[in-house]
Formats: C-alpha cells, sequence, structure tokens
C-alpha cells in the first residue's frame, strides 16, 4: 500500500520576522483599568497640567523643578551618546536623549500592555515638549541659566537655529512645540479614560 505523506509546508513552519515579533503585542488585549487607577493619575495628570498652565517657564513650581531635573539629566546624557554621530546631532542629541528615555518606557509598557503605565509614559514624554519649548523660546532672549555658568556658545537651540536659518523663529516654533505638547497630554488622558470605559468593571463573584 503506498502511503502518500504531506510534505510540511517550509512557509507555515518559518518563524515569524523581526518586524512582525516587534508589532505581535497590538493584536493583544490591553489590561483593564480600574476606576481607582484612573482616578488617582487622573488627579496627578491635573495637578501638573495645572502647574504647566499657570508656570509656563516650568520652574517657578517644584513639582515642575523636580521633573525638569530628572528630564535635565537624560538632555545631558543625550549630547555625548548622539555626539558620536556627528557635531550636529550632538547638539541636538540633548533634545532627543530627554525624548528617548520616556519614549523607550511607553514601548516597553506598550509591549506588555500595561495601559496605565503606558499613559504615564506618553504623558511624560509629550512633558518633555513643553520643557523643550521654553528652551527653544530662549534662543535670542538668553534668559535661561546654563549648566556650568556658560554663555550663548552652549545654548542648543539658540546653535541649532542659527545652523538651520530659523534663529527669527525661536518663538514661533517654541510655540508649536509646546501646543504639541498639549495635544499630547490630553490625548493620552482622554485615551485612558476611553480605556477605562472599556474595561470589564462587572463584578465577579
Amino acid at each position: 500500500m503506498n502511503r502518500s505523506r504531506t510534505k510540511p509546508d517550509p512557509v507555515a513552519e518559518r518563524e515569524p520576522g523581526l518586524w512582525a515579533q516587534l508589532w505581535a503585542p497590538a493584536s493583544w488585549p490591553w489590561q483593564p483599568v480600574s476606576g481607582m487607577a484612573l482616578g488617582c493619575t487622573s488627579a496627578v495628570f491635573a495637578y501638573l497640567m495645572y502647574l504647566m498652565a499657570v508656570d509656563p517657564g516650568m520652574m517657578d513650581r517644584a513639582a515642575l523643578r523636580f521633573l525638569h531635573q530628572v528630564n535635565l539629566v537624560f538632555h545631558e546624557f543625550g549630547h555625548p551618546a548622539f555626539g558620536l554621530f556627528g557635531e550636529t546631532i550632538g547638539i541636538l542629541g540633548g533634545t532627543l536623549g530627554q525624548l528617548l528615555i520616556p519614549a523607550i518606557v511607553l514601548v516597553a509598557f506598550w509591549r506588555r500592555r500595561d495601559t496605565l503605565g503606558f499613559a504615564v509614559g506618553v504623558f511624560w514624554l509629550f512633558e518633555n515638549f513643553l520643557d523643550i519649548a521654553v528652551y527653544m523660546a530662549d534662543a535670542r532672549a538668553l534668559r535661561l541659566p546654563l549648566i556650568g555658568g556658560l554663555g550663548a556658545e552652549a545654548h542648543d537651540w539658540r546653535n541649532l537655529f542659527f545652523q538651520w536659518g530659523l534663529i527669527m523663529q525661536d518663538t514661533q516654533i517654541a510655540a508649536i512645540t509646546r501646543t504639541l505638547g498639549w495635544i499630547g497630554m490630553i490625548w493620552i488622558w482622554i485615551w485612558l479614560a476611553w480605556r477605562w470605559l472599556a474595561s470589564d468593571r462587572k463584578p465577579k463573584f
């Protein structure tokens, strides 16, 4: 008796590619959000956004100064890290550094489908936009104190705007950056509330 044997399909047995593996969590369900978690996170978001509204310079309130100091650590780290790729990217590296860390945090929580952690990471990312906007708007004014008491030669955005021929548009670009920050923070707050509404909150016995 001849028995026909089905050959294995090499395509079916092939491991998914790197890109497919990276995006695999997109099909996984988000973790549910409790009302307590939403309430506490919303209170923190509201408080910080209130402070940012009344203190656009981001330095008069203790909570904002603390956030600025945290962001500044990653900003300063970004200069030597990105400076390996050239002078201009090294200057820009401070801004890239303070955006990269919250971006890594939010991606890590996204891959775990941790709703609350992802929301906090996104909020932190866009809060940095407001911090960066303050620096941008100072390109001509030069009122901000720089680390080590350095002068205009060490002002990242003054140097970048001069290099790109945008020095006269510093405040306009800062305003756009600040607006994007506000949009991002408000959006993620709404998204978190939506995820709470989508969570299964039925009592379990």
